[in-house]
């Protein structure tokens, strides 16, 4: 019997793309739990999260998933945009999230252009293939994207139902170089959970306010502590908003609204940290805090150095 340990793979993929593609719902699919949030509206991913993904037979991958790659608007998109360019060059391996189309329009000719200054293979993962009613236009569609970048694979894939995901898992394994773990192999995230928290509570947020409010919208974790003696963890958190009527909205009538992300925030919470939750939530005012150098970082996005 062959004793000899066979040798692993090891390495750093970063997922780029325009914002609402997907690239948070792949992410959490490929490493089989919700780390970065989800939501229909685009822009959600604000920092870098970063996640492992281990298989005893193949190797370790970590995943970098980045803010989407836009036209900055105010100092929290410009912070977004850079966080998702610096981490082109430090990667073993690009996966580039786009929806089937025809037409590539300037958000993706724009990200083709970033892409012809770094050496890191990249490869197309066409997304939402759920969306596409005939298997011809799907060809059509790789080879519009063909044309404006010399992909080393293209792959197409559903990450909501799961569709192609196996093969854009071997492929990545394909691509990256053999070595050492980097984390044990029961890591996930290197986010703390306090983050994790945070932006379980802004998903939630997201997916209940109208479309004007979420970018103004940050959270941050005031207190999180065990109840000694109890599987119990008390939260206090704040919801920042930028403006007074904002504020009213995000509390609702009677409470209404903040009761309702409470609830479905409270829920997620307790399957992450498996143990009861006592949630308390309140709504603060910060005037364009998302031009704010000073209160960017104080809500956690810091300048990249």
């Amino acid at each position: 019997m062959n004793s000899e340990k066979k040798q692993l793979k090891s390495g750093f993929v970063t997922i780029i793309g325009r914002p609402n593609v997907g690239k948070s719902t792949l992410m959490n699919y490929l490493i089989g739990q919700k780390i970065a949030i989800t939501s229909n509206k685009p822009q959600t991913t604000r920092n870098r999260i970063q996640t492992v993904y281990t298989d005893p037979n193949q190797g370790q991958v970590v995943f970098l998933d980045t803010p989407g790659i836009h036209k900055a608007k105010n100092k929290l998109g410009e912070y977004m945009v850079s966080v998702a360019e610096h981490t082109l060059n430090e990667v073993d391996l690009i996966l580039w999230l786009v929806e089937p189309t025809n037409y590539v329009g300037a958000g993706e000719q724009h990200i083709a252009e970033v892409l012809k200054k770094v050496k890191t293979p990249v490869i197309l993962v066409i997304n939402k293939i759920d969306t596409v009613e005939q298997k011809e236009q799907l060809l059509e569609y790789i080879d519009t994207y063909r044309k404006i970048y010399d992909f080393a694979e293209i792959i197409p894939a559903c990450a909501l139902r799961g569709e192609g995901m196996d093969d854009v898992r071997d492929t990545i394994f394909k691509y990256l170089p053999y070595g050492p773990m980097f984390y044990d192999e029961d890591t996930i995230t290197d986010q703390p959970e306090r983050q994790i928290v945070a932006e379980l509570i802004r998903e939630k947020a997201l997916h209940a306010l109208s479309d004007e409010i979420p970018h103004g919208i940050a959270v941050t974790i005031e207190r999180m502590k065990d109840r000694r003696g109890q599987n119990l963890i008390d939260i206090d958190a704040t919801i920042i908003c930028e403006r007074d009527s904002h504020k009213g909205i995000i509390i609702g009538k009677g409470g209404s609204m903040l009761k309702k992300i409470g609830t479905n925030a409270r829920y997620e919470i307790e399957r992450l940290l498996d143990c009861k939750v006592n949630l308390k939530l309140w709504v603060k005012v910060k005037k364009d805090w998302r031009d704010s150098d000073i209160l960017l970082k104080n809500f956690g996005y810091k300048e990249e150095n």
